[in-house]
């Protein structure tokens, strides 16, 4: 029998060489013990025992996170983590087993990009994040400012003054600044300063959450480049239904961790997987989801390039605007 430890312990193990055995392991447990995935599967008619490659395994839409309580196993939740939403939406839940485990699995997620949280200062300017409840966004930075022990880190509401302070007085320290916005704080401390952040790794995560139009990725990254004074601008893609997070380092293109893999579906043929370089709906494993869903149809439109690494093109038609880097053209 399979238990949310054994998998957890599997995860920091994880490589590209045992990824499709701990995935298939992770698929049989939730087939049976997941109520809303195993409903799903039998409308699906799906046969689970027939079932040997992972593009052959169902993807749960993520509308389901919206309405029904998606959970592997019978525990009681510690927390649940909610999405922002758009006013009238109905929001996202998901219920979590364990915040430890999330704390740590993003710190060691970030690490596998960025290096030991130690060496940075984190300035974290999140308003829409901050002024609600449930997002696993403040959690995982409340655990990195904390982690740091930097009496500088800190998040920011409004006051944008006393951040610009702080990037200025922190330009010569000896440890990185990363300053995490979300993409409407962003423009607006650019709009608003003129600012040297050459000594600073800026991160994005979220469109404009209804605050300002939205704009297509490179143009808002050409724009943060010039006013701050950097050479690229860093993403977060994570989402309220996954434990884990991607990010791109730049290019526009994102990074999955090892416990994650993206696969490109065709939109009129949820089962039909799309090649490189080819437009579809993006379909995500994360393994990090053992408690919940680990296969997981997003509402997203991406494509793989050769390197395998995604992006993001916008959204499908008829669906909300919501989570980490969903920015429209």
């Amino acid at each position: 029998m399979e238990t949310f430890k054994s998998f957890a312990q599997s995860l920091e193990k994880i490589n590209e060489g045992n990824f499709e055995d701990i995935a298939f392991r992770v698929f049989h447990f939730q087939a049976v013990n997941n109520p809303i995935y195993k409903r799903y599967l039998e409308c699906l008619e799906c046969e689970i025992d027939k079932i040997s490659k992972l593009d052959q395994i169902p993807f749960l839409p993520i509308s389901f996170f919206k309405s029904q309580t998606v959970k592997s196993g019978i525990w009681e939740p510690c927390a649940e983590f909610s999405s922002s939403g758009t006013t009238g939406n109905q929001t996202s839940k998901h219920q979590v087993f364990d915040l430890d485990y999330y704390r740590v699995h993003s710190g060691n997620s970030f690490k596998h990009f960025f290096g030991d949280i130690g060496y940075f200062h984190f300035l974290a300017l999140l308003p829409s994040y901050l002024e609600r409840n449930g997002s696993s966004l403040i959690e995982m930075l409340n655990h990195f400012i904390t982690l740091s022990k930097s009496e500088h880190s800190g998040f920011y509401l409004h006051n944008h003054n006393e951040l610009v302070d702080k990037l200025i007085k922190l330009k010569s320290d000896k440890r990185k600044v990363i300053l995490w916005g979300v993409s409407f704080a962003l423009l607006d401390l650019a709009e608003s300063f003129e600012l040297d952040l050459s000594h600073c790794i800026i991160i994005e995560t979220g469109g404009m959450k209804g605050r300002r139009r939205e704009w297509i990725r490179e143009e808002l990254h050409e724009y943060l480049t010039r006013r701050f004074n950097v050479k690229v601008i860093y993403s977060e893609y994570g989402m309220t239904e996954l434990m884990s997070q991607a990010y791109s380092m730049g290019a526009g293109h994102y990074q999955c961790v090892p416990s994650m893999k993206v696969i490109i579906r065709n939109m009129n043929d949820p089962f039909e997987v799309l090649p490189v370089g080819r437009t579809g709906g993006v379909n995500i494993i994360d393994l990090a989801n053992f408690h919940s869903c680990s296969f997981i149809e997003t509402q997203d439109l991406g494509s793989i390039n050769e390197q395998g690494y995604f992006e993001v093109l916008g959204r499908m038609d008829n669906s909300d605007i919501r989570g980490c880097n969903l920015l429209v053209g």
